[in-house]
């Protein structure tokens, strides 16, 4: 596949890093020299310096040619303008960064597709939608949702008294023959290996796993896995961001009490006036007397988003030092990722993994209308859309060569969500939800073709 990317910040490197991994034809354009000549000396792409709307660099670029160019530079004038004349000079598919989030909430009713643009991205925005679905879940430290919640996926930490632990999936299976979820992925403590589960893979303390569930199907997991629903009411956000202002703005609105503190006097006040339900506070969140006082320990959640990571992550654990239930941090540095459930933050967010998860539907074969990767883990969950001439319509799950590293976590049918087993047959309009490891991808998609 011949992808162009425009800009080579955080977002547009990080997405050339992970394509170049899947052998994709890259070009990557900027008119930063160091930022270009970075990215030519750590991957196997094609860099071109100069200015992404000019017509000149794009037809350099070979843009024609290109199967999907995905606009990512700091300026949403700047993608916006990409994404126009490179699908009027051939580019089969666009996708436009945006920071105004106002164009996503009303892309319907403006038709960007009819100027060239086919998809919308907002890094800021899917940030904040991903906080908002963690405090819904809050006993569980990763979410996912299909189809309006048909189909869920759930991350937590077994513990020792979870019902998991020491069983495996079959003898599971036989205690609990009603369950309304399936294990798709799960990662030893202390390791960085990913095993999709098969009958008879045990749970044990310790283990990071991952379910898809139905509807009500995680009122089981909750119960099984000895963790007790919260409810998060009261939450303090440090950090007046973006991702800080929509997210208090989008709690507002849901009922939730919110405390935002703010180091800036003036962005204080501006949020202040434009959410008059949230109580904006001007001061340093590093100030552990200023948390005191703000009664920090009355929290339900602690959500940490300045631009510092470091800042983010010793605030949530200040944070759950003080009882807070919990506490999420966001964190530009990938390699956090591996630490968060060690040293005891519940969940790490970070903008550019959920932009690329957003952007790498675009790139997989078959009709995958939804896609995540599971974070810290080398796992994807894709959500095919099954045709006629697919290779697993009409078939039932038993009889489908499907590979080990591969599981199907459950069908969408007509709206509702289905753990499927064995002897479920797959048909025509379905929505299969699958998790597999990078090397079964190939063979899963050529069943969905």
């Amino acid at each position: 596949m011949k992808i162009i990317i425009a800009g080579a910040g955080e977002v547009g490197f990080h997405l050339a890093k992970l394509l170049s991994f899947e052998s994709q034809n890259i070009t990557l354009i900027d008119t930063n020299r160091e930022a270009l000549a970075h990215a030519d000396a750590n991957l196997d792409i094609r860099v071109v310096r100069g200015d992404s709307t000019s017509i000149a660099v794009l037809k350099d670029s070979q843009v024609s040619e290109t199967d999907l160019v995905i606009a990512v530079t700091s300026s949403e004038t700047t993608n916006i303008t990409v994404c126009v004349l490179a699908k009027q000079l051939g580019a089969k598919r666009t996708i436009a960064r945006i920071s105004n989030t106002e164009f996503i909430d009303r892309k319907d009713e403006v038709g960007f597709e009819k100027f060239g643009i086919d998809e919308l991205i907002s890094p800021e925005s899917l940030a904040s939608n991903e906080i908002e679905l963690l405090l819904s879940q809050s006993a569980f430290n990763e979410n996912y949702e299909f189809e309006n919640g048909a189909l869920s996926m759930i991350g937590l930490n077994l513990s020792r008294t979870s019902a998991f632990v020491g069983k495996s999936v079959k003898e599971m299976a036989k205690v609990y023959p009603e369950l309304q979820f399936v294990p798709i992925a799960l990662q030893r403590f202390g390791t960085q290996y990913t095993i999709i589960p098969r009958g008879d893979t045990q749970f044990k303390e310790g283990d990071q796993v991952y379910f898809t569930t139905v509807d009500k199907g995680d009122d089981q997991i909750f119960k099984l896995s000895g963790k007790s629903k919260q409810e998060i009411k009261n939450v303090m956000i440090l950090g007046g961001s973006k991702i800080g202002y929509k997210t208090a703005k989008d709690l507002c609105k849901t009922g939730f009490n919110v405390k935002l503190i703010e180091s800036s006097k003036d962005k204080a006040f501006e949020i202040a006036d434009d959410i008059p339900s949230c109580l904006v506070i001007n001061g340093d969140g590093r100030n552990v007397d200023l948390l005191s006082e703000e009664s920090i320990e009355d929290m339900d959640a602690f959500i940490a988003v300045t631009g510092n990571s470091e800042t983010n992550i010793m605030s949530c654990l200040m944070a759950k030092s003080k009882g807070v239930k919990k506490a999420i941090a966001l964190v530009e540095n990938m390699d956090y990722f591996q630490l968060s459930h060690s040293i005891g933050i519940d969940t790490l967010i970070n903008k550019k993994l959920l932009a690329a998860n957003n952007i790498f539907r675009y790139v997989r074969r078959g009709e995958v209308v939804a896609m995540t990767k599971l974070n810290n883990m080398n796992a994807e969950l894709l959500e095919f859309m099954v045709s006629s001439h697919s290779k697993v319509c009409n078939r039932k799950i038993k009889d489908l060569d499907f590979p080990a590293s591969a599981i199907i976590g459950g069908v969408i049918r007509n709206g509702e969500g289905i753990i499927a087993l064995g002897d479920f047959e797959i048909k025509n309009g379905d929505r299969v939800v699958v998790c597999c490891l990078p090397q079964s991808i190939g063979k899963v998609e050529k069943l969905f073709i």
